[in-house]
């Protein structure tokens, strides 16, 4: 069982982009990308403070996190985190089936 528990939305195709992902930070949310594995891959949204919650715990980054998409959950580990050069806010996820 993972320590971690993250809660996203999945994004259509429609919503995708620049343009998209930077209306989905202005409402407090933080664009991230599911890959790996047989499956294809999930765009999703995470929530910007259970994010920024998350990430105070150094584990975090080396531990299986699961993320819930609706009815199905994920197990992943994050592979790559983008944060704001000013602000340090994360900008971008990107997870990893593990």
């Amino acid at each position: 069982m993972a320590n971690f528990v993250l809660n996203a939305a999945a994004r259509e195709e429609a919503i995708q982009g620049k343009g998209s992902s930077r209306r989905l930070r202005l409402q407090n949310k933080v664009p991230a990308i599911i890959y790996g594995g047989a499956a294809e891959p999930v765009a999703v949204t995470l929530e910007l403070r259970e994010l920024v919650k998350a990430l105070e715990n150094n584990a975090f980054f080396e531990e299986v996190v699961e993320i819930k998409v609706g009815d199905k959950t994920e197990s992943v580990k994050i592979k790559a985190l983008q944060r704001h050069p000013a602000k340090n806010t994360p900008m971008h996820a990107d997870f990893v089936r593990a």
